[in-house]
C-alpha cells in the first residue's frame, strides 16, 4: 500500500508530465522522466522516451484538453508503480527526483492553481483565482 503523501506526489508528477508536454523544456523533462522510470536502464530508456513523446503528441493534437486527464492519470499510475517497487535509499532518491521533475516544469501562464500545489487545507477553506471575481464566504453556524 502506498502512503497518501506518495500518492499525492505521484499525482503531481502525472499532472506535471501533462503540463510539460509541448513546452520548450519538454525534451529535457522527457529525458529526465525516462531515466527515472527506467532506473538507468539505457535500453529501456529509449522506449520510455517514445511513450512520453506519444503522450506529448496526443496532448498537442487535442489542445482542448480532452485527453489531459487520462494522460495525467496514466502517468500518475506509472509513478505509483515505480514508488511501490522501491525501498530505502532508492525510494528516497526517486521521491527527490520526482519532486525535482515537478519543480522543473514551467508554470502555465496565468495558472494560479499551480501556486496551491502541495497545499493542505484543514477546515473551511475558500480560494479564488482570476480577475474581476466576487466571492462571499460564510463559515460556521449562522445565527
Amino acid at each position: 500500500m502506498i502512503s497518501e503523501s506518495l500518492l499525492a506526489l505521484a499525482s503531481a508528477g502525472g499532472a506535471s508530465m501533462v503540463q510539460a508536454a509541448g513546452t520548450d523544456g519538454w525534451n529535457a523533462i522527457r529525458d529526465r522522466a525516462a531515466r527515472l522510470m527506467t532506473r538507468g536502464s539505457h535500453e529501456s530508456e529509449e522506449s520510455e522516451r517514445r511513450r512520453l513523446d506519444r503522450t506529448a503528441a496526443a496532448l498537442t493534437d487535442r489542445p482542448d484538453g480532452g485527453t489531459a486527464g487520462s494522460h495525467a492519470a496514466a502517468w500518475q499510475a506509472e509513478f505509483v508503480v515505480l514508488l511501490t517497487r522501491l525501498e530505502g535509499a532508492e525510494l528516497h532518491a526517486a521521491v527527490a527526483e520526482i519532486r525535482a521533475l515537478i519543480d522543473s516544469v514551467p508554470l502555465a501562464p496565468n495558472d494560479a492553481s499551480a501556486f496551491f500545489a502541495g497545499s493542505a487545507f484543514h477546515g473551511p477553506t475558500a480560494i479564488q483565482t482570476g480577475d474581476n471575481n466576487h466571492q462571499e464566504n460564510h463559515f460556521g453556524h449562522s445565527r
